[in-house]
């Protein structure tokens, strides 16, 4: 029996050179398009923030309703903060205008946030949430945080934020 000897069989192992270039082109244009949004958080940040001024807002309503003292929050372009009116002999006075208690959560932490640098809401706004939810709007109340925005409906008290 006799063997054949054709021409050696060479088994590909690695990549062309021209492989090896389309592949460092295409990382380089999406290290281009894509590098900006890894290093830029402000979308981030505005959305954060304005889910965060949206649950403030319910909450707010909320503790108005569950206490039957109203609540009132404050929203500038930077922050917001909620009080609520000092109850006197368990009961809340109507009078006072002083707006002494901070709003606290379950947990002892008060009702208040900071935006994120770079973050704003507008407009500036004083919203006083009534024992049955209502507020004392006038006419509903658009908030925007960068481009989202929530209202809150005057009547009802109901915060928007789709």
């Amino acid at each position: 029996m006799t063997r054949q000897f054709g021409p050696a069989i060479r088994s590909k192992a690695g990549f062309t050179l021209v492989e090896l270039i389309v592949v460092i082109v295409v990382v380089a244009i999406l290290g281009v398009v894509a590098m900006p949004r890894f290093f830029d958080n402000r979308s981030f940040a505005e959305r954060g923030y304005y889910e965060e001024l949206a649950s403030a807002l319910r909450l707010s309503q909320s503790a108005a309703v569950g206490s039957g003292c109203p609540v009132r929050i404050v929203v500038t372009a930077t922050s917001y903060s909620a009080e609520q009116q000092q109850p006197a002999a368990g009961r809340c006075d109507p009078s006072d205008t002083s707006w002494g208690q901070a709003l606290t959560l379950a947990d002892g932490t008060t009702v208040a946030g900071t935006a994120p640098a770079g973050v704003s809401a507008a407009p500036a706004s004083t919203i006083v949430f009534d024992a049955l939810g209502a507020t004392n709007l006038g006419a509903d109340r658009t908030i925007s945080v960068g481009p989202y925005s929530l209202t809150v409906q005057a009547a009802s008290g109901y915060v928007d934020s789709p």
